[in-house]
């Protein structure tokens, strides 16, 4: 595929891209040597950036060509059944007639089709241009590539938040449009929504329109957003009208969802108002809000993004180095960042980080304490730093506890040996 200067060929689920790779594992070949590492190791996580507007050409490419397929078959059956029939000339011309408008139908919406691609190409080139930035340019250029990566980072948590208008906001102020998603965003806020109002039609059709990426993944979500429209039929009582939507919709899922599909149809027997706890759950409004949940990790990995926000991974990636038991004590200084019930809950699912040797930070100067600084005990109990009590002693004379404010001379202090 060329495009505008954009060279790119596609490798199974991989894109390749003026030497950058997304899809799988990306990869990126070493261009300045050791001194270039540390950026060459951020841009191996930066395969969001690349795969979303590249799964969404490719979205775009397979509805055109379904669509031409689709109208060209149309045209090519009516000429037979033109040429077949003993047609006059009136009916000649208003059969080709109709045949033309189709065909000038189909050109208005492949030329619509094809400004999509065009935007979905000029992304990809962008991105590739902001990639190749941090690879090739100097150290302005890297600040201010890492300025704009936590920048679209934020956007990327708004947009998964529904924050669109502070998401449109930061996108225009940062210049970074081209690097961003919002418009695959707000069509799946339009799916959420939707559910969130007990309605299926919405998330029925996304599903019609992947249905080929949905069916390679082995997706449930069509068959879960069947079962709850059934449900709801079953809970206004509609029996009937229940069965001959079983019977229509649920029942080709039978080969591969037997046993759930029985329970659901045992609905009809039990119905909405059962005690009964395993029937009972079929009518909780909770289902609505794991229907909510299942869509939003199918509509992650159709366009490779990732489950959780890139927000909560960089934070997490720093708070598995911070990690420790003594974070979950109540002497847990509010330095620290895992004091904060927010950040804990988002720690929860990491390891503790592994210290083999103890690592004292200093409460007064926040400098670490070592061989150079070591930590020294004061009469009641308090350790602080040398370079802190020296700075004390210099300015006012004396040691005075930060803590309790107890006051003592630097010959009454010891210094503390830690293992």
């Amino acid at each position: 595929m060329r495009s505008g200067g954009l060279v790119s060929r596609m490798e199974g689920d991989r894109i390749v891209v003026n030497g950058f790779a997304a899809g799988g594992n990306p990869g990126v070949s070493a261009a300045r040597g050791a001194s270039n590492d540390h950026s060459l190791e951020s841009l191996k996580l930066e395969h969001q950036l690349v795969r979303v507007p590249y799964e969404h050409l490719k979205k775009s490419l397979r509805t055109s060509t379904r669509m031409v397929e689709k109208e060209v078959n149309a045209v090519v059956a009516g000429v037979a059944v033109a040429v077949d029939k003993n047609l006059s000339k009136q009916e000649a011309v208003e059969q080709l007639t109709s045949l033309v408008s189709r065909l000038q139908g189909l050109k208005r919406k492949l030329d619509e089709s094809n400004k999509l691609e065009h935007v979905q190409v000029q992304r990809c080139r962008a991105r590739m241009d902001h990639l190749t930035m941090l690879r090739d340019g100097d150290k302005d250029c890297q600040k201010k590539w890492n300025e704009l990566r936590v920048d679209r980072i934020i956007v990327d948590y708004l947009l998964r938040n529904c924050y669109y208008s502070t998401a449109q906001l930061l996108t225009e102020s940062s210049n970074i449009q081209e690097l961003c998603d919002a418009d695959i965003f707000v069509d799946a806020h339009r799916v959420i929504e939707s559910l969130r109002k007990k309605d299926c039609s919405e998330a029925l059709a996304w599903c019609t329109e992947n249905k080929s990426k949905l069916k390679k993944y082995k997706s449930k979500l069509e068959f879960k957003l069947r079962l709850q429209e059934f449900i709801e039929l079953v809970r206004s009582e509609r029996m009937m009208d229940a069965i001959i939507y079983a019977r229509k919709f649920l029942s080709p899922w039978g080969s591969t969802n037997l046993k759930e599909l029985q329970q659901a149809m045992a609905t009809l027997a039990f119905k909405s108002s059962t005690d009964c706890a395993g029937y009972k759950a079929f009518f909780e409004d909770s289902q609505w809000d794991s229907l909510v949940e299942q869509f939003k990790q199918e509509f992650y990995k159709l366009y490779g993004m990732t489950n959780e926000p890139l927000l909560h991974l960089h934070m997490q990636a720093g708070l598995s180095a911070l990690k420790t038991p003594f974070c979950y004590e109540e002497s847990c200084t509010k330095e620290d960042p895992l004091s904060q019930e927010n950040i804990r809950k988002l720690a929860e699912p990491l390891p503790y980080a592994k210290h083999i040797h103890s690592k004292l930070v200093c409460y007064i100067t926040k400098e670490l304490m070592d061989e150079d600084n070591p930590p020294l005990v004061l009469p009641n109990g308090y350790v602080y730093s040398k370079k802190a009590l020296d700075e004390m002693i210099r300015a006012e004379g004396k040691i005075t506890c930060p803590k309790t404010g107890y006051v003592c001379s630097m010959s009454e202090v010891h210094k503390a040996y830690i293992s």
